[in-house]
Protein backbone atom coordinates (compact mmCIF):
# COMPACT_ATOMS: atom_id res chain seq x y z
CA UNK A 1 0.00 0.00 0.00
CA UNK A 2 1.26 3.50 -0.82
CA UNK A 3 0.66 6.36 1.75
CA UNK A 4 1.02 10.13 1.28
CA UNK A 5 1.72 12.65 4.04
CA UNK A 6 -0.22 15.92 4.32
CA UNK A 7 2.87 17.92 3.36
CA UNK A 8 3.94 15.55 0.59
CA UNK A 9 4.79 16.73 -2.86
CA UNK A 10 3.29 13.58 -4.23
CA UNK A 11 6.16 11.16 -3.55
CA UNK A 12 5.43 7.97 -1.59
CA UNK A 13 6.49 7.97 2.09
CA UNK A 14 9.35 5.70 3.01
CA UNK A 15 9.57 3.58 6.15
CA UNK A 16 11.26 6.41 8.09
CA UNK A 17 8.39 8.78 7.31
CA UNK A 18 5.86 6.16 8.45
CA UNK A 19 7.70 5.61 11.71
CA UNK A 20 7.66 9.36 12.38
CA UNK A 21 3.94 9.43 11.58
CA UNK A 22 3.27 6.63 14.05
CA UNK A 23 5.38 8.21 16.83
CA UNK A 24 2.75 10.94 17.57
CA UNK A 25 0.29 9.81 20.27
CA UNK A 26 -3.35 9.28 19.25
CA UNK A 27 -4.57 12.06 21.58
CA UNK A 28 -2.36 14.55 19.73
CA UNK A 29 -4.06 13.69 16.47
CA UNK A 30 -7.49 14.15 18.10
CA UNK A 31 -6.43 17.56 19.47
CA UNK A 32 -5.06 18.51 16.06
CA UNK A 33 -8.37 17.53 14.42
CA UNK A 34 -10.44 19.59 16.87
CA UNK A 35 -8.17 22.59 16.36
CA UNK A 36 -8.59 22.30 12.61
CA UNK A 37 -12.38 22.22 12.98
CA UNK A 38 -12.30 25.32 15.23
CA UNK A 39 -10.19 27.24 12.72
CA UNK A 40 -12.52 26.22 9.88
CA UNK A 41 -15.55 27.39 11.89
CA UNK A 42 -13.91 30.75 12.49
CA UNK A 43 -13.19 31.12 8.79
CA UNK A 44 -16.90 30.52 8.08
CA UNK A 45 -18.39 32.61 10.91
CA UNK A 46 -16.22 35.71 10.60
CA UNK A 47 -17.54 36.66 7.14
CA UNK A 48 -21.13 35.96 8.31
CA UNK A 49 -20.67 38.15 11.38
CA UNK A 50 -19.11 40.88 9.26
CA UNK A 51 -22.10 40.70 6.89
CA UNK A 52 -24.55 40.98 9.79
CA UNK A 53 -22.66 43.97 11.19
CA UNK A 54 -22.60 45.54 7.77
CA UNK A 55 -26.36 45.14 7.34
CA UNK A 56 -27.14 46.41 10.84
CA UNK A 57 -24.88 49.38 10.39
CA UNK A 58 -26.39 50.19 7.03
CA UNK A 59 -29.93 49.99 8.53
CA UNK A 60 -29.04 52.49 11.25
CA UNK A 61 -27.38 54.97 8.90
CA UNK A 62 -29.39 58.11 8.05
CA UNK A 63 -30.59 58.38 4.47
CA UNK A 64 -27.89 60.01 2.29
CA UNK A 65 -28.54 63.62 1.29
CA UNK A 66 -29.13 62.63 -2.32
CA UNK A 67 -31.98 60.27 -1.26
CA UNK A 68 -33.75 62.31 1.40
CA UNK A 69 -37.54 62.22 1.43
CA UNK A 70 -39.91 64.69 3.02
CA UNK A 71 -42.97 63.57 5.00
CA UNK A 72 -45.14 64.73 2.12
CA UNK A 73 -43.53 62.15 -0.16
CA UNK A 74 -44.09 59.26 2.29
CA UNK A 75 -47.25 57.15 2.14
CA UNK A 76 -49.32 58.03 5.26
CA UNK A 77 -50.64 55.49 7.77
CA UNK A 78 -54.20 54.16 7.76
CA UNK A 79 -56.83 56.71 8.71
CA UNK A 80 -59.32 54.51 10.59
CA UNK A 81 -62.93 55.45 11.22
CA UNK A 82 -65.69 53.57 13.05
CA UNK A 83 -68.94 53.24 11.14
CA UNK A 84 -71.85 54.88 12.98
CA UNK A 85 -75.60 54.21 12.59
CA UNK A 86 -76.82 56.00 9.46
CA UNK A 87 -73.39 56.14 7.80
CA UNK A 88 -73.19 55.11 4.15
CA UNK A 89 -70.06 54.04 2.33
CA UNK A 90 -70.68 56.64 -0.37
CA UNK A 91 -70.78 59.44 2.20
CA UNK A 92 -67.68 58.15 3.99
CA UNK A 93 -65.77 58.03 0.71
CA UNK A 94 -66.94 61.53 -0.16
CA UNK A 95 -65.70 62.77 3.21
CA UNK A 96 -62.24 61.47 2.25
CA UNK A 97 -62.42 63.15 -1.15
CA UNK A 98 -62.61 59.82 -3.01
CA UNK A 99 -64.84 59.77 -6.09
CA UNK A 100 -67.85 57.45 -6.57
CA UNK A 101 -66.06 55.95 -9.60
CA UNK A 102 -63.28 54.66 -7.32
CA UNK A 103 -65.84 53.19 -4.94
CA UNK A 104 -67.49 51.42 -7.85
CA UNK A 105 -64.15 49.88 -8.86
CA UNK A 106 -63.75 48.59 -5.31
CA UNK A 107 -67.12 46.88 -5.45
CA UNK A 108 -66.10 45.11 -8.65
CA UNK A 109 -63.12 43.39 -7.02
CA UNK A 110 -63.13 39.80 -5.75
CA UNK A 111 -64.50 40.68 -2.30
CA UNK A 112 -66.35 43.80 -3.39
CA UNK A 113 -69.76 42.46 -2.35
CA UNK A 114 -68.79 42.72 1.33
CA UNK A 115 -68.92 46.51 0.95
CA UNK A 116 -72.68 46.27 0.49
CA UNK A 117 -73.04 44.96 4.06
CA UNK A 118 -71.62 47.81 6.11
CA UNK A 119 -72.73 47.63 9.76
CA UNK A 120 -72.40 50.03 12.70
CA UNK A 121 -69.24 49.12 14.59
CA UNK A 122 -67.30 48.12 11.47
CA UNK A 123 -64.09 50.05 10.94
CA UNK A 124 -62.82 51.42 7.64
CA UNK A 125 -59.39 52.76 6.73
CA UNK A 126 -58.03 54.74 3.79
CA UNK A 127 -54.52 55.11 2.37
CA UNK A 128 -54.14 58.12 0.11
CA UNK A 129 -51.08 59.32 -1.76
CA UNK A 130 -49.98 62.96 -1.94
CA UNK A 131 -52.49 63.62 -4.68
CA UNK A 132 -55.37 62.30 -2.54
CA UNK A 133 -55.61 59.25 -4.79
CA UNK A 134 -56.81 56.08 -3.05
CA UNK A 135 -54.04 53.49 -3.03
CA UNK A 136 -55.52 51.07 -0.48
CA UNK A 137 -58.69 50.54 1.55
CA UNK A 138 -59.35 48.39 4.61
CA UNK A 139 -62.61 47.12 6.11
CA UNK A 140 -62.48 45.52 9.56
CA UNK A 141 -65.58 43.44 10.29
CA UNK A 142 -64.20 42.25 13.62
CA UNK A 143 -60.94 41.69 15.43
CA UNK A 144 -60.64 38.42 13.55
CA UNK A 145 -61.74 39.30 10.03
CA UNK A 146 -60.83 42.13 7.69
CA UNK A 147 -60.68 42.87 3.96
CA UNK A 148 -57.92 44.81 2.22
CA UNK A 149 -58.16 46.36 -1.24
CA UNK A 150 -55.03 47.54 -3.10
CA UNK A 151 -54.95 49.68 -6.24
CA UNK A 152 -53.51 48.14 -9.42
CA UNK A 153 -53.29 49.23 -13.04
CA UNK A 154 -56.51 47.30 -13.75
CA UNK A 155 -58.51 48.42 -10.70
CA UNK A 156 -58.30 46.89 -7.23
CA UNK A 157 -57.26 43.49 -5.94
CA UNK A 158 -58.67 42.31 -2.61
CA UNK A 159 -57.77 39.91 0.16
CA UNK A 160 -59.79 38.40 3.01
CA UNK A 161 -57.65 38.31 6.17
CA UNK A 162 -58.74 35.86 8.88
CA UNK A 163 -57.03 35.68 12.26
CA UNK A 164 -57.46 32.64 14.50
CA UNK A 165 -57.35 33.54 18.20
CA UNK A 166 -55.64 31.32 20.72
CA UNK A 167 -58.21 29.59 22.94
CA UNK A 168 -57.35 29.32 26.63
CA UNK A 169 -59.53 27.38 29.08
CA UNK A 170 -60.09 29.14 32.40
CA UNK A 171 -61.53 27.92 35.69
CA UNK A 172 -63.53 30.20 38.00
CA UNK A 173 -65.56 29.73 41.15
CA UNK A 174 -67.26 31.89 43.72
CA UNK A 175 -69.53 31.90 46.75
CA UNK A 176 -72.22 34.56 46.64
CA UNK A 177 -72.43 36.99 49.53
CA UNK A 178 -74.17 39.87 47.74
CA UNK A 179 -75.06 39.17 44.10
CA UNK A 180 -74.03 36.89 41.26
CA UNK A 181 -72.73 39.87 39.30
CA UNK A 182 -70.41 41.17 42.03
CA UNK A 183 -69.15 37.70 42.96
CA UNK A 184 -68.52 36.88 39.30
CA UNK A 185 -66.45 40.02 38.82
CA UNK A 186 -64.46 39.24 41.98
CA UNK A 187 -63.78 35.78 40.50
CA UNK A 188 -62.22 37.31 37.39
CA UNK A 189 -65.17 36.71 35.07
CA UNK A 190 -66.27 39.30 32.52
CA UNK A 191 -69.81 40.71 32.28
CA UNK A 192 -70.32 38.55 29.20
CA UNK A 193 -69.42 35.30 30.96
CA UNK A 194 -71.59 36.18 33.98
CA UNK A 195 -74.59 36.77 31.71
CA UNK A 196 -73.95 33.48 29.89
CA UNK A 197 -73.85 31.66 33.21
CA UNK A 198 -77.16 33.25 34.26
CA UNK A 199 -78.71 32.32 30.91
CA UNK A 200 -77.65 28.66 31.19
CA UNK A 201 -79.26 28.25 34.63
CA UNK A 202 -82.04 30.81 34.08
CA UNK A 203 -84.70 28.12 33.63
CA UNK A 204 -83.99 26.63 37.06
CA UNK A 205 -82.87 29.64 39.10
CA UNK A 206 -84.57 33.03 39.35
CA UNK A 207 -81.51 35.26 39.72
CA UNK A 208 -83.66 38.21 40.81
CA UNK A 209 -85.48 36.45 43.65
CA UNK A 210 -83.96 33.03 44.43
CA UNK A 211 -80.30 33.91 45.06
CA UNK A 212 -79.24 33.46 48.68
CA UNK A 213 -76.03 34.14 50.56
CA UNK A 214 -73.89 31.01 50.38
CA UNK A 215 -75.04 29.95 46.91
CA UNK A 216 -71.99 29.06 44.85
CA UNK A 217 -70.89 28.36 41.30
CA UNK A 218 -67.93 26.89 39.43
CA UNK A 219 -67.21 26.69 35.72
CA UNK A 220 -64.65 26.10 32.99
CA UNK A 221 -64.91 28.59 30.15
CA UNK A 222 -62.89 29.79 27.17
CA UNK A 223 -61.00 33.05 26.68
CA UNK A 224 -59.70 34.30 23.32
CA UNK A 225 -56.23 35.80 22.88
CA UNK A 226 -54.46 37.49 19.96
CA UNK A 227 -50.71 38.05 20.27
CA UNK A 228 -50.89 37.47 24.01
CA UNK A 229 -53.71 39.98 24.59
CA UNK A 230 -57.21 38.94 25.62
CA UNK A 231 -59.70 39.94 22.94
CA UNK A 232 -62.89 38.19 24.01
CA UNK A 233 -64.64 35.29 25.67
CA UNK A 234 -65.60 31.95 24.22
CA UNK A 235 -68.09 29.37 25.42
CA UNK A 236 -68.75 28.00 28.87
CA UNK A 237 -67.81 24.31 28.59
CA UNK A 238 -69.13 23.00 31.91
CA UNK A 239 -70.71 24.76 34.88
CA UNK A 240 -72.25 23.99 38.26
CA UNK A 241 -74.58 26.15 40.36
CA UNK A 242 -75.75 25.42 43.91
CA UNK A 243 -78.91 27.25 44.97
CA UNK A 244 -81.01 26.60 48.10
CA UNK A 245 -79.23 23.26 48.55
CA UNK A 246 -80.05 22.16 45.01
CA UNK A 247 -77.17 21.47 42.61
CA UNK A 248 -77.50 22.07 38.87
CA UNK A 249 -74.81 20.98 36.40
CA UNK A 250 -74.66 21.93 32.71
CA UNK A 251 -72.38 20.55 29.96
CA UNK A 252 -72.05 22.16 26.56
CA UNK A 253 -72.32 19.59 23.77
CA UNK A 254 -72.02 20.11 20.01
CA UNK A 255 -73.71 17.63 17.71
CA UNK A 256 -72.51 16.36 14.33
CA UNK A 257 -74.21 19.28 12.55
CA UNK A 258 -72.35 21.87 14.63
CA UNK A 259 -75.39 22.84 16.74
CA UNK A 260 -74.60 23.22 20.44
CA UNK A 261 -76.78 23.10 23.55
CA UNK A 262 -76.39 22.68 27.29
CA UNK A 263 -77.51 19.43 28.89
CA UNK A 264 -77.60 17.89 32.35
CA UNK A 265 -75.13 15.02 32.98
CA UNK A 266 -78.03 12.63 32.20
CA UNK A 267 -78.68 14.19 28.80
CA UNK A 268 -81.73 16.36 29.59
CA UNK A 269 -81.77 19.81 28.03
CA UNK A 270 -80.98 22.72 30.37
CA UNK A 271 -83.22 24.75 28.10
CA UNK A 272 -86.79 24.36 29.23
CA UNK A 273 -89.82 24.75 27.00
CA UNK A 274 -90.44 28.17 28.62
CA UNK A 275 -88.50 31.13 29.95
CA UNK A 276 -89.00 31.70 33.66
CA UNK A 277 -89.34 35.48 33.14
CA UNK A 278 -90.16 37.01 29.73
CA UNK A 279 -88.87 40.52 30.44
CA UNK A 280 -85.88 42.25 32.06
CA UNK A 281 -87.48 43.87 35.10
CA UNK A 282 -86.51 46.02 38.07
CA UNK A 283 -88.84 44.33 40.57
CA UNK A 284 -91.97 42.21 40.91
CA UNK A 285 -94.73 44.65 41.77
CA UNK A 286 -97.45 42.05 42.31
CA UNK A 287 -97.37 38.27 42.68
CA UNK A 288 -99.85 35.52 41.90
CA UNK A 289 -102.63 36.06 44.50
CA UNK A 290 -106.23 34.86 44.30
CA UNK A 291 -107.30 37.30 47.07
CA UNK A 292 -105.57 40.50 45.99
CA UNK A 293 -107.23 43.91 46.23
CA UNK A 294 -107.09 45.65 42.82
CA UNK A 295 -104.99 48.87 43.07
CA UNK A 296 -107.38 50.90 40.89
CA UNK A 297 -110.80 49.30 41.41
CA UNK A 298 -110.16 48.84 45.17
CA UNK A 299 -112.06 45.55 45.08
CA UNK A 300 -110.96 42.03 45.83
CA UNK A 301 -110.07 40.61 42.45
CA UNK A 302 -107.94 37.52 41.92
CA UNK A 303 -104.52 38.31 40.46
CA UNK A 304 -103.85 35.27 38.29
CA UNK A 305 -100.43 36.28 37.10
CA UNK A 306 -97.28 38.18 38.00
CA UNK A 307 -96.64 41.88 37.44
CA UNK A 308 -93.08 42.85 36.46
CA UNK A 309 -92.25 46.53 36.92
CA UNK A 310 -90.19 47.79 33.98
CA UNK A 311 -89.72 51.06 32.13
CA UNK A 312 -92.03 51.89 29.25
CA UNK A 313 -90.85 50.38 25.97
CA UNK A 314 -88.86 47.53 27.55
CA UNK A 315 -88.83 44.55 25.11
CA UNK A 316 -90.98 41.55 26.04
CA UNK A 317 -89.85 38.09 24.89
CA UNK A 318 -91.97 35.09 24.07
CA UNK A 319 -91.64 32.60 26.93
CA UNK A 320 -91.53 29.70 24.48
CA UNK A 321 -91.99 28.54 20.91
CA UNK A 322 -95.57 28.91 19.80
CA UNK A 323 -98.27 30.62 17.74
CA UNK A 324 -100.01 33.95 18.36
CA UNK A 325 -103.72 33.31 18.96
CA UNK A 326 -104.72 36.82 20.11
CA UNK A 327 -103.26 40.29 19.57
CA UNK A 328 -105.57 43.18 20.44
CA UNK A 329 -107.42 44.88 23.28
CA UNK A 330 -109.13 43.01 26.11
CA UNK A 331 -110.96 45.22 28.65
CA UNK A 332 -108.91 46.25 31.69
CA UNK A 333 -105.91 44.31 30.35
CA UNK A 334 -105.46 46.94 27.63
CA UNK A 335 -103.34 45.65 24.76
CA UNK A 336 -102.96 41.90 25.13
CA UNK A 337 -100.94 39.21 23.40
CA UNK A 338 -101.75 35.51 23.89
CA UNK A 339 -99.45 32.76 22.59
CA UNK A 340 -100.35 29.08 22.29
CA UNK A 341 -97.53 26.62 23.05
CA UNK A 342 -98.42 23.15 21.85
CA UNK A 343 -101.73 21.76 23.05
CA UNK A 344 -101.44 22.31 26.83
CA UNK A 345 -99.85 25.70 27.45
CA UNK A 346 -100.69 29.36 26.79
CA UNK A 347 -99.02 32.55 27.96
CA UNK A 348 -100.63 36.00 28.22
CA UNK A 349 -98.89 39.40 28.13
CA UNK A 350 -101.00 42.45 29.11
CA UNK A 351 -100.89 46.27 29.50
CA UNK A 352 -98.64 46.46 26.44
CA UNK A 353 -97.50 49.68 24.84
CA UNK A 354 -97.33 48.08 21.39
CA UNK A 355 -96.78 44.83 19.54
CA UNK A 356 -93.57 44.30 17.64
CA UNK A 357 -93.90 44.80 13.89
CA UNK A 358 -95.14 41.64 12.19
CA UNK A 359 -96.75 40.16 15.31
CA UNK A 360 -100.29 39.15 14.45
CA UNK A 361 -102.72 36.26 14.92
CA UNK A 362 -101.35 33.10 13.30
CA UNK A 363 -97.71 34.28 13.50
CA UNK A 364 -95.28 31.64 14.79
CA UNK A 365 -92.69 32.86 17.28
CA UNK A 366 -89.53 31.43 18.85
CA UNK A 367 -88.54 31.31 22.49
CA UNK A 368 -86.77 34.56 23.41
CA UNK A 369 -88.06 36.44 20.35
CA UNK A 370 -89.20 40.01 21.11
CA UNK A 371 -92.98 40.15 20.58
CA UNK A 372 -94.14 43.34 22.34
CA UNK A 373 -93.13 46.28 24.56
CA UNK A 374 -93.98 47.23 28.16
CA UNK A 375 -96.68 49.87 28.58
CA UNK A 376 -99.57 50.87 30.83
CA UNK A 377 -102.62 50.38 28.63
CA UNK A 378 -105.92 49.40 30.27
CA UNK A 379 -106.38 49.55 34.06
CA UNK A 380 -102.72 50.00 35.03
CA UNK A 381 -101.27 52.34 37.66
CA UNK A 382 -97.94 52.51 35.81
CA UNK A 383 -95.83 50.79 33.17
CA UNK A 384 -95.42 47.07 33.84
CA UNK A 385 -95.95 43.66 32.28
CA UNK A 386 -98.81 41.49 33.53
CA UNK A 387 -97.82 37.90 32.71
CA UNK A 388 -100.01 34.80 32.99
CA UNK A 389 -99.14 31.14 32.53
CA UNK A 390 -101.91 28.62 31.85
CA UNK A 391 -101.83 24.82 31.75
CA UNK A 392 -104.87 23.20 30.10
CA UNK A 393 -106.69 26.52 30.54
CA UNK A 394 -105.98 26.78 34.27
CA UNK A 395 -103.91 29.63 35.70
CA UNK A 396 -100.65 28.61 37.36
CA UNK A 397 -98.15 30.72 39.27
CA UNK A 398 -95.40 31.53 36.70
CA UNK A 399 -92.81 31.76 39.49
CA UNK A 400 -93.54 28.30 40.90
CA UNK A 401 -94.85 26.15 38.08
CA UNK A 402 -92.51 23.31 37.12
CA UNK A 403 -91.37 23.99 33.59
CA UNK A 404 -91.12 21.09 31.12
CA UNK A 405 -87.76 20.25 29.55
CA UNK A 406 -87.01 20.85 25.90
CA UNK A 407 -85.92 17.97 23.67
CA UNK A 408 -83.21 15.79 25.33
CA UNK A 409 -79.99 14.57 23.75
CA UNK A 410 -80.46 12.56 20.55
CA UNK A 411 -80.58 8.81 21.27
CA UNK A 412 -77.94 8.13 18.63
CA UNK A 413 -75.48 10.42 20.43
CA UNK A 414 -76.44 9.70 24.02
CA UNK A 415 -73.72 7.10 24.71
CA UNK A 416 -71.05 9.42 23.35
CA UNK A 417 -72.49 12.34 25.31
CA UNK A 418 -72.65 10.44 28.62
CA UNK A 419 -68.94 9.59 28.35
CA UNK A 420 -68.07 13.17 27.39
CA UNK A 421 -70.20 14.57 30.23
CA UNK A 422 -68.46 12.31 32.75
CA UNK A 423 -65.06 13.55 31.61
CA UNK A 424 -66.11 17.23 31.79
CA UNK A 425 -67.60 16.85 35.28
CA UNK A 426 -64.40 15.13 36.44
CA UNK A 427 -62.35 18.00 35.04
CA UNK A 428 -64.48 20.53 36.91
CA UNK A 429 -64.24 18.55 40.14
CA UNK A 430 -60.46 18.18 39.78
CA UNK A 431 -60.20 21.99 39.85
CA UNK A 432 -62.50 22.17 42.87
CA UNK A 433 -60.60 19.52 44.82
CA UNK A 434 -57.28 21.05 43.80
CA UNK A 435 -58.31 24.45 45.15
CA UNK A 436 -59.74 22.83 48.29
CA UNK A 437 -56.51 21.00 49.21
CA UNK A 438 -54.41 24.03 48.25
CA UNK A 439 -56.32 26.09 50.81
CA UNK A 440 -55.86 23.56 53.63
Amino acid sequence: MVCYSPKSTGKPMNNQDLSTFNILPKRHWIALGLTSLFVAALLILIPVQQELERRTFAYELPVPATQTSSPADTLPDWTMKAVKPGDTLAQLFQNQGVSPQVLYKLTQSKHGKVLNKLNPGDKIGFQLDTGKKLTAFRLEKSLFESFEFSATDKGFESHNILLEPDIVETFAQGTIDSSLFETGLDSGMSNNVIMKLATIFGWDVDFALDIRQGDNFSLIYQEKYLEGKKVGDGDILVARFENHGNTYTAIRFEDAKGYSQYFTPKGLSMRKAFLRTPVDFTRISSRFNLSRKHPILHKIRAHKGVDYAASRGTPIKSAGDGKVIFAGRKGGYGRVLIIQHGTRYTTLYAHLKAFRRGIRVGKRVKQGQVVAYVGSSGLASGPHLHYEFRVNGRHRDPLRVKLPHAKPIDKKQKEHFLHYAQVMVMRLESHLFGDYFASR
